[in-house]
């Protein structure tokens, strides 16, 4: 039986009009280093943009690994740096605020707690991460533009149930959506259709090891009924996409530190396009990985972080931005247009991580980010893998 969460009912509006150019040349260009503070300002209402044929372009922005607040293992990092800015939450996003609220929805990969409690698991060791940051500063989201959030990774129950708890809490009341193997998120575009959001933690799940008695509270009885976690995943999908005209799957999965996926992700992202999704996007590597355009069902391996308040000097600050078009006509119906990433770093600086993402400009360290991706190193595994990647810093 397909899961239950709130449904946001408020329609969004559409204009992209931050379009990166294609680069012009490799030089490197001088960094970035942004200090002054956009002040946050009640969204207006943007121009609506249509297809040739009359056809709604409905624009959806997806980002990494989105950690902020203090690790209670190794230190506080983030709090210095909210205290720069004058405890104002919102200068993690003033580089990409516009990019947020001129699409129409924007999900990003929440990972960590909102919660003010100071329980420590007993499976969380001295030498895990364990974050959290008080459920007042929910307020980043909604604030710039992040509609909805997934809320199933290594790192949401760094405070056990309670801290979970606290956080979709946190979430409800400040309208942000969420999703979990207990819940699906829901959002309406114009009242014409609703995009449905699951998420899933990947991690020591392939297989029927999902089954195992610490995994039983994190999924319905339905799920637990399949023989693998991969076939309960594609059956939830299929549920949903007789539901829902656009089906968006998150997955925390693969290796850290790793530019290619492994085996186990390659399978569930070809099963899970296979099964109905129409966008795929995932993280928890720390790095970027390759994009695969597989059975009409656009791929994302690894957005990487990105905003990540966990190192204060990542040796890979490299991430992107991917924006998805769909268009939507007044029947109710939906299909992928296109697609195009924007290049970023997780800091404004190269020296330091000040956890506030910013695009890069055109040049060297943007060139980076493609030649990563289409490497044939980090490709060698994916026949559908998309090779250049310059002609999708724009749509087309």
């Amino acid at each position: 039986m397909l899961k239950k969460t709130l449904g946001l009912t408020a329609a969004m509006v559409l204009a992209l009009s931050c379009f990166l150019s294609p680069a012009a040349a490799m030089e490197v260009e001088d960094d970035i280093d942004i200090t002054e503070l956009v002040p946050v300002v009640e969204e207006e209402a943007l121009p609506e943009q249509k297809d040739s044929d009359g056809a709604f372009l409905m624009t959806v922005t997806c980002a990494g690994d989105f950690t902020i607040g203090k690790d209670m293992n190794h230190g506080d990092l983030f709090t210095p740096e909210l205290e720069k800015h004058d405890g104002d939450i919102n200068f993690v996003m003033q580089n990409v605020r516009d990019i947020f609220l001129k699409d129409d929805l924007t999900l990003i990969n929440f990972e960590g707690t909102l919660t003010d409690s100071t329980f420590k698991p007993k499976n969380k060791t001295k030498d895990d991460f364990i974050f959290s940051i008080s459920p007042s500063y929910v307020s980043v989201l909604p604030d710039n533009g992040v509609e909805a959030v997934s809320l199933d990774n290594n790192h949401v129950r760094d405070h056990g149930e309670e801290g979970l708890e606290d956080t979709k809490q946190a979430l409800r009341e400040a309208g942000v959506e969420f999703s979990t193997p207990l819940e699906t998120g829901v959002w309406s575009y114009r009242g014409i259709i609703q995009v449905a959001m699951l998420s899933y933690n990947c991690i020591d799940r392939y297989g029927e090891g999902f089954k195992s008695n610490k995994f039983k509270s994190e999924y319905t009885e339905a799920f637990l009924q399949h023989d693998t976690f991969e076939e309960a995943v594609c059956d939830e999908i299929r549920a949903a996409k007789e539901i829902y005209p656009v089906v968006i799957v998150s997955f925390h999965w693969g290796n850290e530190k790793y530019y290619a996926p492994t085996k186990n992700q390659i399978r569930m992202g070809h099963m899970a396009a296979e099964a109905g999704a129409d966008l795929i996007v995932g993280h928890h590597s720390h790095r970027i990985q390759p994009i695969e355009f597989y059975n009409g069902t656009l791929i994302c391996y690894s957005l990487a972080n990105f905003c990540f308040a966990g190192h204060n000097n990542p040796s890979d600050k490299s991430s992107y931005i991917l924006q998805a078009r769909f268009r939507v006509k007044e029947d109710g119906t939906a299909a992928y247009k296109d697609f195009r990433i924007i290049p970023i770093r997780i800091s404004s600086t190269k020296e330091r991580n000040n956890f506030m993402p910013t695009p890069f400009p055109d040049g060297a360290e943007l060139d980076t980010v493609l030649n990563t991706m289409t490497d044939r190193l980090n490709t060698a595994d994916l026949p559908y893998a998309i090779t250049d990647l310059r002609p999708y810093l724009q749509f087309h």
